[in-house]
Formats: structure tokens, C-alpha cells, sequence
């Protein structure tokens, strides 16, 4: 608080609604009830969510959720969450949950740090995942990244021990950041031998817009933190 005045929380995100296909709202309208996790400020039950226990993937900003779906179909055996601002995105996964006859992913439509703080409990995930985030790239926005100190904080609390945290950015001097920021807690450890990056894991689908940036010649970072 300053002079009685409440600070206002620096978001990573802009809220962009875009328009939704009528099969997207249709989505929205009947699957969210079965699928959807209420930023309620209620602790998530994990094993009641989902019916049984099992590691949990937690994904920050799913896009259209198409890797996210493909992630879940080719690993049965974890129960991932996707939390995504964009309705449109969040009504295409819905659909094809459906569509695919997925038990194991849920998704949420809200800030997926305040999702984390409130709701998450310490050391309920085994992966969290962030791919290709809005990177912010003008200087006097940075402090809009996602990946900062406080959040890497955060994120050390509800990883389980053992477990880990896997960015990917096509924005070098994003990774560049990530990897100093992680590369300064004590409580993460950098997976890669060499110190820095890792090759994209068989687990991370290449998506079409990673595969066109490869045609244009665009690199891209993937780093694989393990909690400590």
C-alpha cells in the first residue's frame, strides 16, 4: 500500500478476447463444467479432480492447447492442467478433450499466477511448463516477463522436489534472462551439461509455428530446471 493506495500487480499478460467459432462457445457452454477448474481461491484437490492420483503437468499460456492435447494423449499416465487467459484457446481445447476422449487434462481460464499461489499446494506439481511466452521484447517492458526472481520463487514451492520446470522461447535474449534467473536459485538445477540449454525433449511436440521459424531460421532455447 502507498499513500492508501493499493500497488498494482505488473501483469505478464494482455487479455486479448478475440471472437469465438460457434463451436468454440458451444464448448464453453457444455464441456467447461466437466473440464474447467473455477479460479475460486479454493485448493485444487488433485487426485478428486481427476479421479486418481498421479504426477501432475501444470502448462502456463496452452495457446490452442494442440500440443497441449498431444502431450496428454502420448503420456497417459500424467494428469496435466492448462491455464490459458484467451477464451477462444481455452473453448478449442475444451473441444477436443472431448473430441479425444482425454481423462487426464483439465484447464483453467485465469491468471495462472495467482492460480499457482492460491490454489496450487506446495509440491503438487511434477512438471511445469512454459512455452514460447510473450517475451515482451521492448527493454521498458521486461519487467513484464513472466520469469522473474519472485515467480521463480513461487514456482520452487509447489514443484515437487525432484521435479522440474521446462521453459522454451525463440527469443534469445529471453532465454538468456530465464537462464540467469534460474541459474541464481539455490533451489533449481540446470539439467543441461553444459550449463545453459538442452535439445527440445521428445515430450514438447514441434508446433507449426516452430516449425516455420525453423524454415525462416529462427533459433529456439528450450532449458530444463530440476528442483532441488
Amino acid at each position: 500500500m502507498t499513500e492508501g493506495k493499493r500497488l498494482r500487480q505488473v501483469k505478464s499478460f494482455v487479455k486479448r478476447e478475440g471472437r469465438l467459432t460457434p463451436g468454440q462457445q458451444k464448448a464453453l457452454d457444455l464441456l467447461w463444467p466437466k473440464f474447467g477448474i473455477e479460479a475460486d481461491g479454493q485448493l485444487i484437490e488433485m487426485q478428486a479432480l481427476f479421479g486418481r492420483d498421479a504426477p501432475v503437468v501444470f502448462e502456463i499460456g496452452f495457446g490452442n492447447g494442440a500440443s497441449l492435447v498431444e502431450m496428454a494423449i502420448q503420456q497417459p499416465e500424467l494428469n496435466f492442467i492448462g491455464v490459458e487467459v484467451h477464451r477462444p484457446g481455452v473453448g478449442q481445447l475444451l473441444k477436443a478433450i472431448e473430441d479425444n476422449n482425454l481423462t487426464n487434462l483439465r484447464v483453467a481460464c485465469t491468471d495462472a499466477v495467482e492460480l499457482l499461489k492460491n490454489q496450487v499446494a506446495d509440491t503438487a506439481l511434477q512438471r511445469v511448463q512454459l512455452y514460447f511466452p510473450d517475451p515482451w521484447h521492448k527493454k521498458r517492458h521486461h519487467k513484464r516477463r513472466i520469469i522473474q526472481p519472485a515467480f521463480v520463487s513461487i514456482l520452487a514451492q509447489k514443484i515437487h522436489p525432484g521435479g522440474f520446470l521446462h521453459m522454451a522461447t525463440d527469443w534469445q535474449d529471453y532465454a538468456e534472462q530465464m537462464l540467469q534467473d534460474l541459474s541464481a536459485s539455490s533451489e533449481f538445477s540446470n539439467t543441461s551439461p553444459t550449463g545453459d540449454y538442452i535439445p527440445r525433449p521428445d515430450y514438447r511436440p514441434l508446433t507449426k509455428f516452430e516449425q516455420r521459424g525453423h524454415r525462416l531460421g529462427h533459433g529456439v532455447w528450450d532449458l530444463l530446471f530440476q528442483r532441488n
